[in-house]
């Protein structure tokens, strides 16, 4: 389409202003092609006909959307008036310095602080891609060393701008951005040393000027060098065109180079006394500007600064006194008198006092010194000539010779500089960093402006050709044909100054003659320039200037100086005096041939990318303007041999007020600087963009997406020639997006009027129907009134009166007679149906019942069944391993025969010891007798009180017998006159209770026919209990002889019976016990709760079985239709209120009397529930009886557990009796003797079962007497039966039964089987010492292993424990099958040995080995998760297992009486716990950072870019930098990629048996860095402010909360750490526009500071044009509500914070004896003890 066409109404326009530059108008009417004016609207309202040249029409405005964009080149309109506006919004709008003008980042000088330098920012630029970030002077560093990194190729960095415009400082971060990616390898700190470097150089060649507070007054280039691993190894720094001239001559309000005055400020300093300084005001050389000293600025504190840089480097406190003695030389030097002697002479005085300390601190002859300054030699070949000098010449010779001096020093301390940082490896790549002066042009310029705007235009040459190429390799690469673009281009200026016979050749020519002169200098230039190059002119005032076109701007140069400053000639006898010098320093600046110490010249090879113009003649290299020339060729050659990056600074203002933006400034400089240029080239070209909004469904039905867009592209754009299709993208010509815009706003709006045009028209209809409606009902009511008042008659209304009364009586008499059948039918169907359901009530209750006791029988029988099974199972493997265990000790003991032999001869000199023994234990079976009998009489003693107490019950059952009887005769004549006042339906309900009680009766039957049944089998299990505790009786004693005869093994014994005693499980069984008293308790409140419900639904079923409302609404439903027949219904009505009235009172009487009676009946069951009461008192003593024989059961049945192991030990005692009496038998004839006895044992024993078989008499009398008791409490329940408290009792004694009997048979069952197993294994003995008495051979059994939980290991095994536990144990595989911690476990078992042998360096050794191993797998698997955790979980169990079993109270508590007795027992490792402790501390850092390192590359991805919700992203135009991306992203992270990295995590810690609290924290910090890494991203970029953005990080925040409660970690704080973001994500879609938004925002974000509020809403980025910016004044009224907040200045959340970690106590549940090594660890040389 043609451009003229885009001047439509509403569209906007930029015409030029004298104030602003450029000024914007909307326009008013349409513009048609051949108009002269274009009628616009300025913004203060001012109409305007603006005359307008239809070939060249003002530029058009971009939309909204498009203005404050990252991308100069992502405006639609790419000129001057829209690069302006844009920087001017987001500058002065939004306070962003930074935007990208295509390859260029502009960086404007906010002249205010900013928090956007820290090392958080630089952490969240690092790796990133250029655009996918705010503009920022990092991502351009970040881009140079990526480019670097992936190419290998060599990058520059030129930073370039006018005075004050922030060069200094941008390069300064860029070298600090490169000093903290990339860190040296080795511990010089490279980096650091590179850093230091600046605030050197800044010091000597830096100023105060009229425009900044710190000018840099030279060029500088530091190349970085990097290794193969891409870490700075060392840097080089090359200077240019210093300006010597500022050390003796400053303007007014500029200063000298800020050394001198810092060396001023710190005269009075001890170590620089001898320098004989004093203020900046006494001398020439720094009071001349006026103004010594910065506000703000203290140059003690710098002097202090620069001291400790010189000492960072390496250079001593000499080097450094020799530098200061130096400048104080030349301070001195510029205070020296020359007096005038007449018009052709000068002279010092010799006893001057400048001179002397000048000469004192160079080491000169003063005479000398004296002398030729005031007179100069003269050689010719004949003769030579000392000529005096006049005063001006001496001045000019002495600041000639401080010149000289200073320019000297500033070299050699570059050069000293330059040998700190040289590196003796080898270089492979580096990142020059160019700060550099930029186009200058002031109201006199000399030759340093000449050389300065020289070096700029050579950079911009380089730029033009640089961006050219760029956009020439994007055509190439979409396959879009290249048409040569126009650009400027500047050679011929550059030709015009260097090329043969140009400016610079001509001055050094001039400067060769003796009698040169600027006159004649400037007269050559006119004859060769004048009229012949354009490019030169001769001002028209002026003889003594000339003008060249420069690529910025015209500048005029005076010619006075520019010889004397090219020569740069200090007289050589002056030189030949400071040669002399015995200041060593001082005689090598003037030497003939001084040697460079940079080591780079050798090292760096570069390779020129355009061939170098070499000077003609050898002998102009000498001058300012060859070195000059020469030096910027080698620059040239460097950066055209690596890749470019351009950064371009613009000073906002000149009076340094932050914030503040002259129009006129920024153009000027943007015209200088080529950021306009770099627009009008990528103006002809094709910016990317796309819309689909503008297709139709026609469109959209086509498969192919590129087919799409060239369609509508043809419908849309006429012009083929304004746009292009590449092989990925389409390319749109200058003010092509803007008209797509124009469209998609057009059709949005037309959106937008469909449909407000529908709404209105619905709220239009539904408005006049709802008048339609009123209407109507109006016309209907007066219509039907006029009717009734002309047809109704006297006569008439007295024959419908008659005729109503007659209808009255007649349907009332047949409603009644309907309603009396009616009744009659609905008790009858009542009756039947409730006996009916009642009936199949029961049936189904009874069904249930059976079954359930069928169920219950058959489950039993069924465990039991397989129960046996598995048991005999168990058993058989149990024998046969245990018999394969008797075969190899026989076997062992077999070996051991001789020396058993020799025992028994022994054995028979204790032959008589052992016949005392034998009568000592008869001694004590007598006492054990007497015992017997005290125990019987207390047997006795207690059955007397049972009986006593068994007397009591059946007096108070007789009490209660006589209350109930009162009770029932009460309740029966009460009844007696209820049964009179009710009638039919009463009746039936009181014999549908009575079939329930008689059902009841035959259940309760039913119940105590199964009682009784219980109770004979808990008589038969008694009885079998009193046999075992006979048995368990006649065990002890046969247990105290056999301890009594060997007391060698009492010891061994005792530790089986500890092992055998389970205390924790009788305590289960009890509390089992009260649990089940407390849900029996708990059945039969519930039970009593029924019963009330029942009594309260009785006395409900007879108030509603004459409710009234039920009858009136019977009436009106059945009668309604004949009501209605005759359409009389409000006659009917009128009659019906009079029977409704009578049928009221009626009804009233009747309530009243039941609610009389229901009072009644409610007190009588007060009465009843206190007789229930204390009868439930009565019952809780006898449940306490109950309790106490439990509590004697389950006494017995703890017994009975002991038996088998007792029965056990038992036999091997009497196996070894045995092998005794068989040694004796065949060593001697007394042993014979000995057999005898031991024969008459079995005698001994049938007098103990006889004992016994009287105890179990006894016993059988104890259970007759627990028998009565049940059979008591079965005559309570018969004689309670219409009574709670019977249910209860009931409910209780069928629970107490039927566990009673579950558990008594499991305990017959387990007995059986343990008796058949003890005979088997006896019977197996018997056999085995049979076959061994065959063989003569006399073998002692072994008792059992019992395990002590150590571990038995060697010195020597120390580092097979290491290598097979630590180093080589891979947790994979391995942690599935183990306990969690194992590891640890064994490890500590190691110790406890160490300590069990009380071996003080054996246990040093170990732990010290031990944690070495630790450390290493760490070190060696320091990127691992997987390991990381294993070990990190089980240095965690090893430190608790050392705090368990420590000993200290503390810690003994939590431990069982068992574990308590595995504590260490003689050294205290307090000191080796806290090594472990920070061992775990950095384990957890360590394995928190491979965490982070893990996830945090998908953060930004998945939280801020993947858009989970459709549909909420809006498309807006990208810039250069989107479309030429560094790196292209293959892998793309969501929000499931971050859920599912979590759950690996968790899964992987849960599985090492991480701490519960540990995996918390660890959870809480990885959600602190999600966070903040998606916090600080979203400060960096200012296309994700929008409210769609924030509706999807909410989304996103979500996702995590589900997450956590998934994990059930909702308690880890984890999800605080999101307030920030989430708070955030609010601010981005709350409204920001009136006084109460932002109150509100105030309080609501009170987990984000000032700082970072403001930076959002600055940053707050519309989508469409339906959106408004936030205006400043907003943002101005926010930060001032958030003035009293006291929070810091930094934007940044610090992403390497870390939460304290906390390593809780929790003490292992796993018994030490129990653990076993696997087989895996190949830990088999390990021997548990």
């Amino acid at each position: 389409m043609a451009l003229a066409e885009l001047y439509t109404q509403y569209n906007r326009v930029w015409i030029p202003d004298s104030e602003e530059v450029w000024q914007s108008a909307e326009i008013t009417k349409d513009y048609k092609a051949g108009d002269r004016f274009l009628h616009v609207q300025l913004e203060d309202g001012t109409e305007l006909h603006y005359p307008v040249d239809p070939s060249a029409l003002p530029p058009l405005r971009n939309p909204d959307i498009l203005v404050g964009e990252n991308d100069l080149t992502a405006l639609s309109y790419l000129h001057e008036p829209a690069v302006l506006h844009n920087l001017k919004v987001r500058f002065v709008e939004s306070r962003l310095i930074y935007t990208y003008s295509g390859i260029i980042l502009v960086a404007i000088n906010p002249y205010k602080q900013l928090p956007i330098y820290g090392d958080a920012i630089i952490h969240a630029y690092s790796g990133q891609n250029m655009g996918d970030m705010d503009p920022h002077i990092f991502a351009v560093a970040e881009e140079a060393y990526k480019q670097m990194a992936r190419n290998g190729k060599n990058q520059s960095i030129i930073v370039s701008g006018e005075s004050g415009a922030g060069k200094t400082v941008s390069a300064r971060y860029t070298m600090r951005y490169f000093a903290t990616v990339s860190k040296s390898s080795s511990n010089a700190h490279v980096e650091d040393k590179v850093l230091a470097s600046n605030p050197i150089t800044e010091a000597v060649g830096n100023a105060k000027t009229t425009r900044n507070d710190n000018s840099s007054r030279f060029g500088k280039y530091t190349e970085i060098s990097f290794d193969q691993r891409y870490r700075i190894i060392g840097a080089n720094m090359r200077t240019y065109l210093l300006e010597k001239s500022r050390v003796v001559f400053q303007s007014e309000n500029e200063r000298n180079y800020h050394i001198f005055y810092q060396l001023c400020a710190s005269a009075m300093q001890p170590e620089f006394k001898h320098l004989k300084l004093g203020s900046a005001e006494e001398f020439n050389y720094t009071r001349m500007g006026g103004s010594t000293t910065i506000e703000g600025v203290d140059d003690r504190a710098n002097m202090i600064e620069t001291q400790k840089t010189f000492a960072l480097l390496g250079l001593k406190e000499d080097f450094q006194m020799d530098v200061f003695k130096t400048l104080a030389a030349i301070l001195h030097l510029g205070n020296l008198e020359i007096t005038a002697v007449g018009d052709e002479r000068s002279s010092i005085n010799l006893e001057d006092n400048h001179l002397n300390i000048f000469c004192e601190l160079l080491e000169l002859n003063s005479d000398k010194m004296a002398q030729w300054l005031c007179h100069r030699k003269i050689i010719t070949t004949s003769e030579t000539v000392i000529k005096p000098m006049t005063k001006p010449q001496a001045l000019n010779a002495r600041d000639a010779l401080a010149k000289k001096i200073y320019s000297h020093l500033f070299d050699f301390i570059v050069e000293r500089i330059n040998q700190a940082l040289q590196f003796s490896g080898k270089q492979h790549t580096f990142i020059g960093v160019l700060d550099i002066y930029g186009f200058e042009t002031f109201d006199v310029n000399s030759f340093e402006q000449f050389c300065i705007n020289y070096a700029n235009e050579k950079l911009q040459q380089q730029f033009n050709l640089h961006v050219f190429k760029l956009e020439q390799e994007e055509y190439m690469k979409e396959d879009i044909p290249w048409t040569l673009i126009d650009f400027y281009d500047n050679q011929p200026v550059i030709d015009l100054i260097e090329a043969k016979m140009g400016i610079l050749e001509l001055l050094d020519e001039e400067c060769l003659l003796p009698h040169g002169t600027d006159e004649n200098w400037l007269q050559k230039l006119y004859n060769n320039f004048v009229n012949k190059n354009t490019l030169f002119e001769k001002p028209r005032m002026s003889n003594t200037s000339f003008i060249i076109q420069h690529f910025a701007d015209k500048v005029e140069y005076k010619c006075e100086g520019f010889l004397e400053k090219n020569r740069d000639t200090v007289y050589e006898v002056l030189m030949e005096i400071l040669k002399e010098s015995k200041f060593r320093l001082c005689a090598n600046f003037f030497q003939d041939n001084p040697v460079s110490v940079s080591p780079f010249s050798s090292t760096i090879s570069i390779k020129s990318a355009r061939p170098v113009l070499k000077s003609p003649n050898k002998q102009l290299r000498m001058t300012v303007g060859s070195k000059f020339r020469s030096s910027l060729s080698l620059l040239m050659e460097t950066l055209n041999a690596t890749t470019p990056h351009y950064v371009r600074c613009i000073k906002p203002n000149d009076e340094k007020q932050p914030f503040e933006f002259d129009s006129k400034r920024v153009a000027q400089q943007l015209r200088a600087c080529g950021v306009l240029e770099t627009i009008r080239i990528s103006a002809q070209s094709y910016p990317s963009s796309r819309y689909s909004i503008l297709m139709t469904q026609q469109e959209l039905s086509v498969n192919d997406k590129k087919q799409i867009c060239k369609i509508v592209l043809q419908r849309l754009i006429q012009d083929p020639n304004q746009y292009q299709f590449g092989r990925t993208k389409i390319f749109f010509r200058a003010g092509q997006v803007a008209y797509l815009e124009k469209l998609r706003s057009d059709k949005l709006r037309h959106a937008c009027v469909v449909i407000q045009k529908s709404v209105r028209g619905w709220l239009q209809r539904r408005r006049f129907l709802c008048l339609r409606r009123a209407a109507l009902t109006i016309q209907q009511y007066f219509r039907g009134q006029r009717t009734v008042r002309q047809a109704i008659t006297a006569r008439a209304l007295k024959e419908t009166w008659a005729a109503i009364i007659i209808q009255k009586y007649c349907r009332g008499y047949l409603v009644r007679k309907l309603c009396q059948l009616i009744h009659v039918a609905a008790v009858t169907i009542q009756a039947y149906t409730r006996g009916f359901l009642a009936r199949k009530k029961y049936r189904k209750m009874l069904e249930e019942h059976k079954a359930v006791i069928l169920q219950k029988y058959a489950r039993a029988w069924l465990a039991r069944r397989r129960f046996q099974n598995v048991r005999r199972f168990v058993l058989n493997i149990q024998l046969s391993y245990r018999v394969q265990r008797l075969q190899k000790k026989i076997e062992e003991q077999s070996k051991e025969n001789h020396g058993l032999l020799e025992r028994l001869t022994n054995l028979a000199s204790t032959h008589m010891n052992d016949l005392d023994t034998i009568q000592k234990l008869e001694s004590e079976l007598e006492k054990l007798a007497a015992q017997k009998r005290t125990y019987e009489e207390k047997g006795k003693k207690y059955k007397e009180d049972s009986e006593q107490k068994i007397l009591k019950l059946e007096s108070q059952n007789k009490e209660l017998r006589e209350q109930k009887e009162t009770l029932e005769v009460k309740l029966q004549e009460k009844m007696e006159e209820m049964k009179e006042k009710m009638d039919d339906l009463t009746k039936q309900l009181f014999d549908d209770v009575r079939k329930e009680e008689s059902q009841r009766m035959i259940l309760e039957k039913n119940f105590q026919n199964q009682r009784q049944d219980y109770e004979k089998e808990i008589e038969s299990l008694k009885g079998e209990i009193k046999v075992l505790r006979e048995e368990k009786t006649q065990l002890q004693q046969q247990i105290q002889q056999e301890m009594s005869i060997q007391d060698d093994l009492k010891m061994e014994v005792g530790q089986l019976t500890k092992q055998v005693q389970k205390i924790p499980e009788l305590q289960k069984e009890i509390e089992l016990l009260q649990t089940q008293k407390l849900d029996v308790e708990k059945q039969a409140q519930s039970q009593k709760r029924e019963m009330r419900e029942k009594m309260s639904e009785v006395t409900k079923q007879l108030l509603e079985s004459y409710d009234f409302e039920d009858v009136r609404s019977r009436l009106s439903t059945e009668d309604l239709e004949h009501l209605n027949e005759d359409g009389e219904l409000w006659f009917a009505y009128e009659g019906l209120k009079k029977a409704t009235r009578v049928l009221e009172s009626h009804f009233q009487t009747q309530k009243e009397n039941y609610e009389k009676e229901i009072e009644g009946l409610n007190l009588k069951v007060e009465h009843l529930s206190q007789d229930i009461n204390h009868l439930q008192k009565l019952f809780r003593e006898e449940n306490d009886i109950n309790d106490g024989i439990r509590l004697e059961i389950s006494r017995l049945t703890s017994e009975n557990l002991v038996i088998p192991d007792l029965k056990q030990q038992v036999s091997e005692l009497e196996n070894q009796k045995l092998d005794l009496e068989n040694r004796l038998q065949e060593q001697t004839a007394k042993l014979k003797e000995m057999s005898n006895r031991l024969h008459h044992e079995p005698e001994g024993d049938r007098t103990l079962r006889r004992t016994n078989e009287v105890q179990n008499e006894a016993d059988m009398k104890e259970k007759e007497r627990l028998n009565v008791i049940p059979q008591e409490m079965e005559g309570l329940s018969n004689g309670l039966k219409q009574d709670e408290v019977q249910a209860e009792v009931k409910s209780k004694m069928k629970q107490e039964t039927t566990r009673l009997t579950v558990e008594n048979m499991d305990l017959e069952e387990e007995l059986d089987m343990k008796d058949r197993i003890i005979k088997k294994l006896e019977d197996q003995i018997k056999t085995l010492t049979k076959t061994t008495e065959k063989d003569g051979e006399v073998h002692v059994s072994a008792l059992p292993k019992e395990y002590i939980g150590m571990m038995e290991y060697k010195r020597e095994d120390e580092e097979r424990i290491v290598q097979n536990l630590i180093l080589d144990l891979k947790p994979r595989g391995v942690v599935v099958n183990m306990i969690p911690g194992l590891p640890a476990h064994i490890l500590f078992m190691c110790v406890r040995y160490a300590d069990y042998l009380n071996d003080a360096d054996m246990l040093k050794s170990f732990i010290n080995v031990t944690i070495d191993g630790i450390k290493q797998v760490v070190k060696e698997n320091s990127e691992d998760f997987e390991m990381l955790s294993f070990w990190l979980s089980n240095t965690y169990y090893f430190l608790n297992c050392l705090k368990q079993y420590s000993g200290e109270e503390e810690f003994m508590k939590y431990n069982t009486p068992h574990q308590n007795k595995n504590c260490l027992k003689h050294f205290d490792l307090s000191e080796y716990r806290q090594v472990l402790s920070d061992l775990a501390i950095r384990i957890y850092h360590q394995f928190i950072l491979v965490m982070e390192n893990n996830i945090q590359h998908m953060v930004v991805p998945g939280m801020l870019e993947y858009e989970s919700l459709q549909g909420i992203s809006g498309l807006k135009p990208t810039g250069f930098r989107k479309r030429s991306s560094s790196i292209d992203d293959t892998d793309t992270y969501t929000m499931t990629s971050i859920l599912q990295q979590l759950s690996y995590f968790y899964s992987t810690m849960c599985q090492n048996g991480l701490d519960p609290e540990l995996l918390k924290q660890a959870v809480k910090q990885l959600f602190f860095l999600i966070g903040a890494v998606t916090l600080n991203s979203l400060f960096l970029r200012k296309d994700m402010c929008s409210c769609r953005k924030g509706m999807q990080i909410r989304c996103n925040i979500s996702y995590l909360e589900e997450w956590l409660k998934d994990k059930n970690l909702q308690s880890s704080n984890a999800k605080e750490t999101l307030e920030p973001l989430s708070q955030a994500a609010w601010l981005l879609q709350v409204k920001k526009i009136t006084d109460d938004d932002a109150k509100e925002i105030c309080e609501h974000c009170t987990s984000l500071s000032t700082v970072q509020i403001v930076k959002i809403l600055n940053s707050y980025t519309p989508i469409d044009d339906f959106e408004k910016r936030v205006t400043p004044s907003f943002v101005r009224k926010v930060q001032a509500m958030l003035n009293n907040r006291e929070d810091g200045p930094q934007l940044m959340l610090d992403t390497k914070y870390r939460f304290q970690v906390t390593f809780p106590f929790t003490p292992s549940p796993h018994a030490l004896e129990m653990i076993q090594v696997p087989s895996s660890f190949k830990l088999g040389f390990l021997t548990r003890v």
